[in-house]
């Protein structure tokens, strides 16, 4: 099933922990304009990880993107979803339309979805399964008078400092922040680090298996590989037998290829933290272990 669609917006704003940044390029092989100026980390108010509101449906933001001349924050596409939990068919399931207003945590004026995928292989008529099943991604453009207060690295890790298009093998770290309500506010909780249990759907998606695993309103936050590549959208969550709860990642390489093939969005690409990436460790005091 999807990843938290159907909780409600909170009366309090959840406060993240972001480290010191500067500037940052566009992923390597753009034809973009320089990137703007960014925030600092340490005082960005909008950035991977923040919370997404649309239709008062709550998700996590995954990664920043540019075209020269807009910022967008992405999300998953299932965010917008207008079905239950368990329509995660791309092709089939309802969504709300390209136009809809998101409230961006951080944010002084709401963004606006400007595409989607489901949408997008609706209606050119996709019919490749594993296409319909796992590409899930949605821009949002951020208001122009915003742009100003984004920081593109991931919180805690940093990164992403590339993209990766070449999935990922079973026993490799990946690593993770999520920002669901349900977390209550405790920020130790929301860095992951666990291990891929490898690739399905042709290359799709990603199975991933963490300590701390991805919950309702974490849905569309970033993966980053063991390098510190943008791997993934935090799509799915699974419950099995031996595995118990793993989540599946939709590959955001393919995703921004699909959307740069079928749409007008063909300038639009990853943009890269400002802060290094770095392994590290868990938060001390989040009850959180690392997997071998």
């Amino acid at each position: 099933m999807r990843v938290g669609r159907q909780f409600r917006r909170a009366a309090s704003v959840v406060t993240l922990l972001v480290v010191v940044g500067a500037f940052a390029p566009l992923a390597s092989g753009s034809t973009a304009a320089a990137a703007p100026t960014w925030a600092p980390s340490s005082s960005a108010a909008i950035h991977p990880g923040v919370q997404l509101f649309t239709a008062g449906a709550q998700c996590t933001a995954n990664f920043i993107y540019y075209d020269g001349t807009n910022v967008y924050i992405g999300q998953a596409a299932h965010c917008s979803g207008t079905g239950g939990n368990t329509d995660t068919n791309g092709c089939t399931s309802g969504s709300l339309p390209v136009g809809t207003q998101v409230d961006v945590t951080g944010a002084s004026k709401p963004g606006v979805m400007v595409y989607n995928s489901w949408l997008t292989m609706q209606g050119l008529k996709e019919k490749d399964a594993n296409t319909c099943q796992y590409n899930d991604l949605a821009l949002v453009k951020l208001d122009p008078a915003d742009v100003a207060t984004v920081n593109p690295s991931v919180p805690h890790w940093g990164g992403p400092v590339g993209l990766q298009a070449n999935g990922t093998t079973p026993g490799e770290k990946v690593y993770s922040y999520g920002n669901s309500e349900l977390r209550g506010g405790v920020s130790q909780t929301s860095p992951k680090q666990g291990t891929s249990q490898g690739d399905t759907g042709a290359g799709w998606s990603h199975t991933v298996l963490t300590y701390n695993p991805g919950i309702p309103g974490d849905s569309g936050s970033a993966f980053l590989d063991a390098a510190g590549n943008a791997l993934g959208v935090l799509s799915t969550i699974d419950v099995g037998i031996p595995s118990g709860v793993t989540n599946g990642v939709g590959d955001v390489s393919r995703e921004l290829a699909y959307m740069h093939a079928h749409s007008s969005f063909a300038a639009v690409q990853l943009v890269l933290g400002t802060d290094p990436f770095s392994a590290g460790s868990l938060p001390v005091g989040g009850g959180l272990l690392s997997l071998p």
